[in-house]
């Protein structure tokens, strides 16, 4: 179901471009390493509650909701699952803007996406104010330790939507990624063989491109780049790629953006999640699917066995990374990024 996009707020300045946004993080406060215990027990028997994480405390409510009525899953559900995973997930999210897409009424509900970090809020939650090229300044919130994250999925936020960028420089990303969406017609087999076109094409200018699943439909396919290119430019190379693959293997893979054109029985290589202000659902996030599926890293030898998107779900998640580790780490390594600036 659509949800629904806000307007933007007032004018505040006019200094922002189509190329350039200005961008601040509010006083950090955080202490990401170390600052997760190792297991956080969500409230039980209560509908609302206060859960202590160190000195902070976050109010929890409407716990006893369901948000996914065949499995029975409830809001306090999804506060736990996000508990648990926390250690491999917050180094995902530090530092960047979130897009909250909130359903307070569950997986099957109405959701809307909202930009500006609502008040009242914590005092330590701390914002990234990105100045858009409207002249509006937006205070997005930021996940960057265990108690904000609580509080962001308390909202109602099932899935994470982060900026592709870190606040200190919201124009240059540090990931180039591919969201591959089967068109009507098209079947998951399509979209594996799809990602593992991307994944040949990708490695051949020589990057190392890791997958997940979008918990969806598809497939996500990202490369941990070197951070300088604009924005801009990095969309612009996603576009050209596409298009490339597109001419080559045209039977099976499109590139065009356009819905009403789009050839039925295709995959859509869509590069435009790379453009301004897009964001995806992050790694380890559920998704409002029926199973409570998850946006998983797969290995390459996943993928190429027939990895589902039902095989990653809220209830089996958990034990997968104590058996796996965080197979999305290379996008946080400092070594291995691929400088994109030669191809440009």
């Amino acid at each position: 179901m659509p949800c629904l996009v806000p307007a933007m707020g007032q004018l505040t300045s006019a200094r922002a471009t189509r190329t350039r946004h200005p961008s601040a993080a509010s006083a950090r406060t955080h202490a990401l390493v170390g600052g997760v215990p190792p297991r956080t027990l969500i409230p039980s028997g209560v509908d609302d509650g206060e859960l202590a994480i160190g000195a902070r405390k976050v109010r929890l409510t409407n716990l006893n909701k369901v948000f996914w009525r065949e499995l029975e899953l409830t809001k306090r559900d999804l506060l736990q699952y996000y508990a648990d995973i926390a250690p491999a997930l917050l180094p995902h999210l530090a530092d960047r803007a979130m897009v909250m897409k909130r359903y307070p009424n569950g997986a099957s509900g109405k959701c809307f996406f909202m930009k500006r970090a609502p008040s009242p809020r914590p005092e330590w939650i701390e914002t990234c104010s990105i100045e858009h090229a409207s002249g509006n300044v937006i205070d997005f919130p930021m996940v960057q330790d265990l108690a904000s994250l609580m509080w962001i999925v308390n909202l109602g936020c099932i899935d994470l939507n982060p900026w592709y960028a870190r606040c200190d420089d919201v124009d240059r990303p540090d990931f180039l990624h591919f969201d591959l969406d089967p068109v009507t017609g098209a079947s998951y087999e399509a979209v594996r063989e799809t990602a593992l076109l991307v994944r040949t094409a990708l490695e051949g200018l020589g990057m190392q491109p890791i997958a997940k699943t979008t918990g969806s439909r598809g497939l996500h396919v990202y490369v941990a780049i070197v951070r300088g290119p604009t924005q801009k430019m990095v969309w612009g190379f996603a576009k050209r790629f596409a298009q490339d693959l597109a001419k080559l293997r045209p039977n099976i893979v499109t590139a065009e953006y356009r819905i009403a054109k789009r050839p039925n029985g295709r995959v859509l290589v869509d590069y435009n999640q790379n453009a301004w202000g897009r964001t995806l659902a992050s790694v380890y996030s559920p998704r409002p699917q029926p199973l409570a599926t998850v946006s998983a890293p797969v290995s390459w030898d996943e993928v190429e066995k027939g990895a589902a998107i039902d095989d990653f779900r809220i209830e089996n998640m958990r034990a997968r990374l104590a058996k796996v580790g965080d197979l999305w780490a290379p996008l946080l390594a400092k070594d291995g990024r691929f400088d994109l600036q030669p191809l440009l």
